[in-house]
């Protein structure tokens, strides 16, 4: 089955341009130098999930003119990946039933925390938003369903803490990843479109930096990688005319097809 992968955003937590700052990056003209919170969108078969909604989700989704969500799936708690988790409420609105939720139980736990009147059994306001959260199995290469593609949980390495990412189809997204551990590797094979976090040029404790993320790809071998949640250390030109053709930064706004069923 044919889909349609969009970055809504690919930067950092502090977004680019970063406030405060007047680097070339920051300052720079060059549209792909502007990059909001991570996320993405899938379509196929006349659906859209989500994979994550970060603090930007409302002028992401405006921008891309997203009118309907039938599913969200989270990677973690953070807020630069939940915090437009509220702008879900219109759009959950048109959904038959409640719009379902994808979650481990950390990440589920937080979200209900934060957005606690949005979950609450009693007293609850009526235009809160309707979804419902489904908890998922945090065993390695664990998959479910959605609307007839396998999404797989593939864990990842986010400095101190395990996170997840996930496989659907012939493409994998592991966002805030600092390290891929080994028990992840077999759920990562023969994979056409393969998204790792590149955040900057030196290491960094949470997150993983350019090379590494170029050896990580050159490990798993898929036909085409992407980088996402970069900083401002990454200049879209100058980084691309670095990298193997094979690999490119990705930016908002970017579309690229695959197969995910």
């Amino acid at each position: 089955m044919d889909a349609t992968l969009t970055f809504l955003g690919t930067g950092t937590s502090m977004g680019v341009p970063t406030l405060g700052c007047d680097c070339a990056v920051c300052t720079s003209t060059d549209p792909h130098n502007r990059r909001t919170r991570p996320s993405i969108r899938l379509a196929y078969d006349n659906r859209t999930v989500l994979i994550d909604t970060g603090p930007d989700f409302h002028a992401q989704a405006i921008r891309e003119g997203i009118r309907r969500v039938d599913a969200v799936l989270y990677t973690h708690g953070h807020a630069d990946h939940v915090m437009g988790f509220d702008d879900l409420r219109p759009l959950s609105f048109h959904a038959n039933g409640n719009l379902p939720i994808y979650a481990d139980d950390p990440t589920a736990a937080n979200i209900e925390r934060i957005f606690e009147y949005t979950f609450r059994k009693e007293d609850r306001y009526p235009t809160s938003a309707r979804v419902q959260t489904h908890r998922i199995d945090m065993t390695p290469g664990a998959g479910f369903d959605l609307f007839g593609a396998c999404f797989q949980r593939i864990p990842v390495t986010h400095g101190r803490q395990e996170i997840t990412g996930y496989r659907f189809g012939s493409a994998a997204y592991l966002t805030d990843m600092s390290d891929i551990p080994a028990v992840s590797v077999p759920f990562l094979q023969d994979l056409d479109v393969l998204i790792v976090d590149a955040l900057r040029h030196d290491p960094h404790p949470s997150h993983s930096h350019l090379q590494k993320s170029v050896d990580i790809v050159e490990q798993l071998k898929p036909k085409r990688a992407f980088f996402t949640h970069m900083g401002h250390d990454l200049d879209h030109q100058t980084t691309n005319a670095m990298l193997p053709p094979h690999i490119r930064l990705a930016h908002d706004g970017l579309q690229i097809k695959f197969e995910i069923a």
